[in-house]
C-alpha cells in the first residue's frame, strides 16, 4: 500500500526526546526579493500540487533585484537561489525544489548538489510545450531576456520545434503592477505566437505572470501553458512512488 508524500516522518525534538512528525513539502524558491510575488505564484503551486496531497512552502531569496528582466539580473540571482535551496534541504523536510523564473537560475547547480528533485520553470513548461514534437512558442514580457530564453530552449534541445518569442508592449515593471493591462498585452503576445509564428502550443515565460497565464489557459482553443504547475506536473513525476496523484 502507498503511503502519502504528506504522511509524517519521526523526528527528534532537539534536547527533549520527544519524537514528531515531520511533513515533507515541495519548496518554492522565488528568485527575486518581491515577498508578494512569491506568495501568489506558492498559492498557484499549492493549487496544483494540494489534490495530490503535496504540501508547498513558499521561500525568498535573501537579496538580489525585485524582478528579473535581464540576465545580469539572472545571473545575480543564481547564487542566492542556490544558497536558498540548501538551506531548505538542510531543515530535512523538503520532498523538492522548484526554482520559480523562467530562466531557471541556480537550477543545475542545485540539481548537483542536493538529493531530492530539482525543476526549473523553463525547463518544465518548454519540454511539456514540445512533448510529441509540437511546434511553440513563448510569450513573455522581458525583451532583454529574448536571447536568454532561446539559448534555454536550444540546451534543452527543442530549437527544431521553437517558432519564437512574442513580447509585451509597454515596460515590464510598469506591466507588473496593472494585472487588467498585462492579461491584455500577454493575451495579444499569444495570439500573435499562434497566428503569425505557427505555434500550436505557447508557453506563459515567467513565474511573476502565473496569475495571468491562469487567466489566458481558458481564452484559446491552443494550449497556453502556465509554468508553474508545468513545474509542479514535473515535480510529480519526479517524486517516490508514494501516492502523490496527477495535476490534471
Amino acid at each position: 500500500m502507498r503511503t502519502p508524500l504528506s504522511e509524517p516522518v519521526p523526528a527528534t525534538v532537539a534536547g527533549t526526546g520527544v519524537v514528531r512528525p515531520v511533513v515533507r513539502s515541495v519548496v518554492l524558491i522565488n528568485p527575486n526579493t518581491s515577498q508578494a510575488t512569491t506568495a501568489m505564484m506558492t498559492a498557484i503551486a499549492s493549487r496544483a500540487l494540494g489534490p495530490a496531497g503535496v504540501p508547498v512552502r513558499g521561500v525568498t531569496v535573501a537579496r538580489g533585484p525585485r524582478m528579473l528582466t535581464d540576465p545580469a539580473a539572472l545571473a545575480a540571482a543564481a547564487p542566492e537561489v542556490v544558497a536558498a535551496g540548501l538551506r531548505a534541504v538542510a531543515t530535512g523536510d523538503c520532498a523538492a525544489l522548484i526554482v520559480a523564473a523562467f530562466g531557471d537560475p541556480g537550477a543545475a547547480e542545485l540539481r548537483a548538489r542536493v538529493g531530492v528533485p530539482v525543476v526549473g520553470l523553463a525547463e518544465a513548461s518548454l519540454a511539456e510545450a514540445a512533448a510529441g514534437g509540437a511546434r511553440f512558442g513563448v510569450a513573455t514580457t522581458t525583451p532583454a531576456l529574448a536571447d536568454a530564453i532561446a539559448a534555454r530552449v536550444a540546451e534543452l534541445g527543442l530549437a527544431d520545434r521553437y517558432t519564437g518569442i512574442r513580447l509585451t508592449e509597454g515596460d515590464p515593471h510598469e506591466l507588473s503592477a496593472d494585472p487588467e493591462s498585462l492579461r491584455e498585452r500577454l493575451a495579444e503576445a499569444v495570439r500573435r505566437s499562434l497566428q503569425d509564428d505557427g505555434a500550436t502550443r505557447v508557453v506563459i515565460g515567467g513565474g511573476p505572470l502565473g496569475d495571468a497565464a491562469a487567466a489566458l489557459r481558458t481564452r484559446f482553443h491552443a494550449p497556453v501553458i502556465a509554468p508553474i504547475p508545468a513545474a509542479c506536473r514535473s515535480v510529480l513525476r519526479q517524486l517516490p512512488d508514494d501516492g502523490a496523484g496527477s495535476t490534471g
